[in-house]
């Protein structure tokens, strides 16, 4: 994947030696796939909607999971090879095996899916921890001295 030169990015930056490899890592998990359709929708400042298109799928026949940062969505219908395959005059459906992947940022946590009208819902928040959020520093201020030892010697 590496057909173009980060090096500017990087003398301008901090703390994002691992940038190059995660595009590397993006790269891969994508491989042109494309079924089912999804959505990636940002529904407040810190919460985010994945939906996927999983017509012809039930809640039984879909996983979620999260692991090392990585959101994967299978699915995959049961008894599929037990019943008799239909005749189709056309066939606009897809209902085939998939896995989709997500790569999510360091502090994003999956809080639920569910299933609704043929769209599989995954609802993500973006927890941010205190030291990360921002904060005011006063300009001028000097440190308050600490005091070692507080006993006056009598002369």
């Amino acid at each position: 994947m590496r057909t173009f030169d980060l090096t500017p990015l990087f003398r301008s930056t901090v703390g994002f030696d691992r940038f190059a490899d995660m595009l590397d890592s993006l790269a891969q998990l994508d491989n042109g796939v494309t079924y089912p359709p999804y959505n990636i929708e940002r529904t407040s400042e810190n919460n985010y909607r994945i939906s996927l298109a999983v017509a012809g799928f039930a809640e039984k026949d879909l996983a979620v999971e999260v692991k090392e940062g990585v959101l994967s969505v299978q699915g995959r219908r049961d008894g599929e090879t037990n019943r008799a395959q239909p005749h189709y005059l056309h066939q606009g459906i897809a209902g085939r095996a998939f896995e989709r992947r997500f790569q999510l940022a360091e502090n994003v946590e999956v809080k639920g899916a569910q299933v609704e009208n043929g769209l599989l819902h995954v609802d993500l928040e973006r927890i941010v921890p205190e030291e990360k959020k921002p904060r005011r520093i006063t300009i001028g201020a000097k440190p308050e001295a600490k005091v070692i030892d507080a006993k006056v010697k009598a002369a």
